[in-house]
C-alpha cells in the first residue's frame, strides 16, 4: 500500500524549525519534499554537534527531503522556484512577512502558474496586524504569549519551556491546515492560502489557562510541576530523585492514601476532602507527601503506584528517557545511514498504524544534493543547467560512494 501523500510534491521554502518540522512530517507521510535552500544553506546546518562537517541536529529534522541550492534573489533563481512551483501541489514558506512578495514568489504570483496551489505561510506574529513585520523566534513568542510567565517555579524568573514549544506548535498548526486544505482540494478542486504564527499557535495550546482567565479572572502564574486544577498532580521529591503522581480524582486519592503512602488518616483531613480543597492546600499536601516519599527511592514508589493502579512515574533525565525500554520498544530511537555522517540515530515515528501511513524513507540531504536531479525533473535542459551552475545561480553537493565516519 502506498503512503497517503505519495505523488504529492511539496515546495519547501522554510528554514530553522517550525517550517522544516511541518515539511518533515509531510515527507514522513510520503510527499516528495523539495527543500529550497539559499547558497549558504539552512541556518541550522551550522548547528553543533558537527560530524564530518554535517550538523546532526539538521539531519534529525530534515529527513525524507530533497535539497536544491538556489539563489532566489537572482532573476534566474526566481524562475527556478516558479518552475518547481508550477509542478507542485503545496508550497510552504516561513520568511518574514513581505519577503516573498519582494522575491516574486508570493501566493498571488504562484497562482498565475499554478491556480490550484495550496500555499502556507508561517511567521512570528502573523501576516497582518501591528506586530506583523516584527521578527520572531520561539523564545520571543513564548515571552509574548504569556507562556514564560506561567512556566517555572513561583517567585522565580520567567522560564522558557525546555523545548522549542511555539516553533513545534506552529509547525503542527500549519500541518493540519495544509492537510485540511488538501482534503478540500481533493473534494472541490481548489487550492487556497493559509497562514499561522508562532504567537497564535502557542496561544492556541493554552486551553485551561484561557478558560480560567475568562471564566474566573485567574492569572496563570508559574506553579512548578503542580497542576492548577488538580492535586496531587505533580512531581514529588523521593530519596534519590523525583516521582510524578496523578491522583487528583477522589477514587485515586483514596487509593493513594491507603495503598501507596499508607496514610489513611489523610482521608479524614478536611483540607484534602475534595480536589478543589487539595489544590487550595497544595503546599501542605506536598510537605506531607514528601515527608513520606523521601524515605524511599523513586523505583520503590513507582512500583507501589503501579501496583495500586495510580498513575505515576519517574522523572528522567533526557538520556534516561531515550534509554527507557518502552521508548526503545516503540522505536522512538531509529537507526539510519546518512551520506556524510554515516550510521546515525534519528527520532522515530510517534504515530503507529496498521497500514502504510508514515515512514522514514531516507536521511536528510546534503546541501544542494538534488539540485541537478530536480532541475531535470522540471524540464531544464542540460545546457541550461550547466549555465545556471556556471553563473552561481544554483549549487550542489555530490554524494561520494564511501562515507567517512567520525
Amino acid at each position: 500500500m502506498p503512503l497517503p501523500m505519495e505523488g504529492v510534491r511539496v515546495l519547501d521554502l522554510t528554514n530553522v524549525m517550525a517550517g522544516p518540522y511541518c515539511t518533515m512530517v509531510l515527507g514522513d507521510l510520503g510527499a516528495e519534499v523539495i527543500k529550497v535552500e539559499s547558497p549558504e544553506g539552512d541556518s541550522t546546518r551550522t548547528f553543533e554537534p558537527q560530524i564530518n562537517n554535517e550538523s546532526y541536529c539538521f539531519a534529525v529534522l530534515n529527513r525524507n527531503k530533497k535539497s536544491i541550492a538556489v539563489d532566489m534573489k537572482a532573476p534566474e533563481g526566481r524562475d527556478v522556484v516558479m518552475r518547481i512551483a508550477a509542478q507542485s501541489d503545496i508550497v510552504i514558506e516561513n520568511f518574514r512577512p513581505g519577503v516573498v512578495k519582494r522575491l516574486g514568489i508570493d501566493y498571488e504570483s504562484l497562482c498565475k502558474v499554478k491556480p490550484d496551489i495550496i500555499y502556507a505561510s508561517m511567521s512570528g506574529f502573523g501576516q497582518t496586524g501591528p506586530w506583523s513585520k516584527k521578527g520572531g523566534f520561539d523564545i520571543i513568542a513564548q515571552g509574548m504569549s504569556g507562556i514564560m510567565m506561567m512556566t517555572g517555579f513561583p517567585g522565580g524568573r520567567p522560564a522558557k519551556v525546555g523545548i522549542a514549544m511555539n516553533d513545534i506548535a506552529c509547525g503542527v498548526t500549519a500541518l493540519y491546515g495544509i492537510l485540511g486544505a488538501f482534503i478540500s482540494k481533493l473534494r472541490y478542486c481548489t487550492g487556497q492560502y493559509l497562514e499561522t504564527s508562532l504567537l497564535e499557535a502557542g496561544l492556541a495550546w493554552s486551553i485551561w489557562e484561557f478558560g480560567a482567565y475568562f471564566g474566573g479572572g485567574e492569572m496563570p502564574n508559574a506553579t512548578g510541576t503542580r497542576h492548577r486544577r488538580s492535586a496531587p498532580y505533580q512531581a514529588f521529591r523521593s530519596k534519590d530523585g523525583y516521582v510524578t503522581v496523578g491522583a487528583s480524582g477522589d477514587k485515586l486519592w483514596k487509593i493513594f492514601c491507603e495503598q501507596v503512602v499508607e496514610q489513611p488518616q489523610w482521608l479524614e483531613d478536611e483540607r484534602f476532602a475534595r480536589n478543589p480543597l487539595r489544590v487550595k492546600n497544595v503546599e501542605a499536601l506536598q510537605k506531607l507527601v514528601e515527608s513520606i516519599f523521601t524515605a524511599q527511592p523513586t523505583a520503590y514508589w513507582v512500583t507501589k503506584l503501579d501496583a495500586a493502579g495510580v498513575p505515576g512515574g519517574p522523572v528522567y533525565t533526557y538520556d534516561q528517557a531515550l534509554a527507557n525500554p518502552q521508548v526503545l520498544h516503540r522505536q522512538m530511537v531509529y537507526d539510519i545511514d546518512h551520506p556524510r555522517i554515516g550510521p546515525m540515530k534519528t527520532l522515530g515515528l510517534p504515530l503507529k498504524s496498521n497500514g502504510e501511513l508514515t515512514k522514514i524513507r531516507k536521511p536528510a540531504p546534503l546541501h544542494g544534493q538534488h539540485t541537478r536531479e530536480v532541475l531535470q525533473q522540471v524540464g531544464y535542459l542540460g545546457s541550461d543547467i550547466a549555465a545556471l551552475f556556471e553563473r552561481g545561480v544554483v549549487k550542489e553537493s555530490v554524494v561520494k560512494e564511501s562515507v567517512v565516519t567520525a
